[in-house]
């Protein structure tokens, strides 16, 4: 009988999360025909008895698994030979701190399938992500800094929260002036956000009205690619081009700041694309936002204000744009505060591994477990026998450190 694995998560900072729940990996042994051994954690959410209410065996050593499920990187010293291994590697846009990790991965002759390479192969969108709790908790949390900057109100942490039902009981205490809010990206990240703007009750407004409107309650609105980008040429907006040329845009992202109170950016951002702002236009008497949640968290990306990832419990700095510096936060009016945790789903770790779970069981592990006649797995396959997989043979100079 093929054995299946949880994993202990070993990286720090500590991560709670599980792919599985202990009611899901019941579920996985019955329906798939495999049998399911959790790893013992002190760390995870999810208590040795609850796996054992059903019927889940918790052990210490998980080496006799055949597949090994985790979430964040495994460390270089907990990595057993030739297993394969579902976990999200960082290592695909050539993350320099993690080519240790891939380098010990080809040398452990592990296959390594990576969760973000997961896709459908008719939409070619991602079939596993925490990108809508990361959206629910780095919206939560915006407005928490809004709050704490302002000293108009206090709610918990999300993470002081048992779950997302226990967080959505803070959002009555929530009384925010008439700001405006605006929100970039339409996927799974910014949906989740607009979560929490709808159960505040925040009303939703179009661009148009958010750039040319005046209102007496709080509002947002959420912007997609083409509310914010310009085609060089003066010609029309088009999406896929977009995406697959962003070198043909510019930005035109400067409008929304003249207005907007608070920034909650959800979009993915390709290093090929214009950035939304720069470090000169926030030191503009006109730009107005004081208060970003970058959910996206890239490092000196899209948005200079995000000089380096905060933390569950310090999830806010300040940034000095006159000096393009990191400020204690709220220590001067005139300072933009960042909220940039990289690890938002962390702060709700029971109802993020639950409907992750619910998506590795509908839409992988079929696959796994049966033919992969769409090579969904293969395709997500980054390294199997000791070397690169073609698909991933673009990360060889890397992998060799150049």
């Amino acid at each position: 009988m093929l054995k299946i694995g949880i994993i202990r998560e070993d990286k720090v900072p500590v991560d709670m999360r599980s792919p599985l729940t202990p009611a899901q990996c019941q579920k996985v042994a019955t329906d798939f025909n495999v049998e399911v051994k959790v790893q013992k954690s002190d760390v995870r959410v999810f208590k040795t008895e609850e796996f054992s209410q059903h019927l889940i065996q918790t052990v210490d050593d998980i080496s006799n698994a055949d597949i090994l499920f985790g979430v964040k990187e495994v460390p270089v010293d907990k990595l057993i030979s030739e297993k394969t291994y579902f976990f999200f590697s960082h290592t695909i846009k050539e993350q320099e701190y993690n080519r240790e990790l891939l380098q010990a991965i080809i040398r452990k002759k592990i296959r390594l399938v990576d969760y973000e390479c997961l896709i459908d192969p008719e939409t070619s969108q991602r079939i596993v992500a925490f990108g809508r709790f990361a959206g629910i908790v780095g919206a939560y949390n915006t407005i928490w800094t809004f709050g704490q900057r302002y000293n108009l109100f206090n709610i918990r942490r999300a993470h002081e929260c048992y779950d997302l039902a226990d967080m959505k009981t803070e959002f009555a205490k929530v009384e925010l002036p008439a700001i405006k809010i605006a929100i970039t990206g339409g996927g799974r990240v910014a949906k989740g956000a607009m979560e929490v703007m709808y159960g505040m009750d925040i009303l939703q407004v179009s661009p148009h009205e958010f750039l040319n409107e005046r209102f007496d309650r709080p509002v947002f609105t959420q912007l997609s690619s083409h509310t914010y980008h310009k085609k060089k040429d003066g010609s029309q907006f088009n999406r896929s081009e977009f995406y697959e040329n962003p070198g043909l845009y510019q930005g035109d992202f400067l409008k929304y700041t003249k207005v907007a109170d608070v920034l909650i950016a959800g979009a993915f951002w390709d290093p090929r694309a214009p950035v939304l702002f720069t470090k000169d236009d926030a030191m503009s008497p006109e730009f107005k936002t004081r208060i970003i949640g970058d959910i996206t968290c890239d490092i000196e990306g899209s948005i200079p204000s995000t000089k380096k990832p905060a933390t569950v419990h310090e999830p806010v700095y300040d940034y000095d744009p006159t000096t393009d510096s990191i400020q204690p936060e709220f220590s001067e009016e005139s300072n933009i505060t960042v909220m940039a945790v990289d690890n938002l789903p962390c702060e709700l770790p029971r109802d993020a591994s639950e409907s992750f779970g619910n998506e590795l069981i509908s839409n992988v592990l079929p696959h796994l477990l049966g033919d992969d006649k769409e090579d969904v797995i293969k395709n997500a396959t980054i390294a199997e026998n000791g070397s690169l997989t073609e698909k991933f043979s673009y990360l060889q100079g890397y992998l060799e450190g150049e």
